[in-house]
């Protein structure tokens, strides 16, 4: 069902965020993702000197590598259009994600290598649909999930309880997992 009917209104700026997930020949998987922002009217800029409208603010771009425990192998990260020119300086910071695994605690880690001064928001913004996504792919093409859910020994899916439709005490856990569902 699409959205109520919106107010007379005039476009200001757009982000749209774009990720996908590739099967690599070496058994990885690369997870890549691009923010662009644009804005609706020309904007004054100090180091770009004026940004046409319609023409990137921000055009970033990350790639990941993930191995089958949806640990990160390789990044790569650029920055093709940004309002400042240290901007593109930060890109090296996220070499810090190496070896960290997406999963429990994703967003926590992002804050806490990349947070703040650390990192750029754009950038982090853009890691948080490239993480799930990422975890979703791996999870699906390794075939993870039910190793997993053996592993916890209640065979329970990574899907329940992470949002209104998986609650435990749902239809769809009814349905499919009746051994897990928690409702009267």
């Amino acid at each position: 069902m699409p959205l109520s009917p919106a107010a007379e209104r005039e476009l200001i700026q757009t982000r749209t965020v774009e990720v996908s997930s590739y099967r690599r020949a070496d058994g990885q998987w690369d997870v890549e993702g691009r923010l662009v922002d644009t804005a609706a009217f020309a904007i004054p800029n100090r180091f770009r000197g004026e940004i046409a409208a319609g023409e990137p603010i921000h055009d970033m771009n990350l790639r990941l590598t993930l191995d089958e425990n949806v640990e990160i192998t390789e990044v790569s990260a650029a920055m093709d259009s940004v309002p400042y020119a240290v901007c593109p300086g930060i890109e090296i910071a996220f070499q810090k994600l190496k070896g960290v695994r997406i999963g429990p605690g994703w967003n926590r880690k992002l804050r806490e290598l990349l947070g703040g001064a650390q990192g750029c928001i754009h950038m982090v913004d853009l890691l948080r649909p490239i993480g799930t996504v990422g975890f979703k792919t791996v999870k699906r093409e390794a075939g993870k999930l039910d190793q997993d859910a053996a592993a916890r020994n209640d065979s329970a899916p990574y899907q329940v309880n992470t949002c209104h439709t998986m609650a435990s005490d749902g239809p769809v856990v009814k349905e499919r997992w009746p051994h897990l569902y928690t409702g009267s």
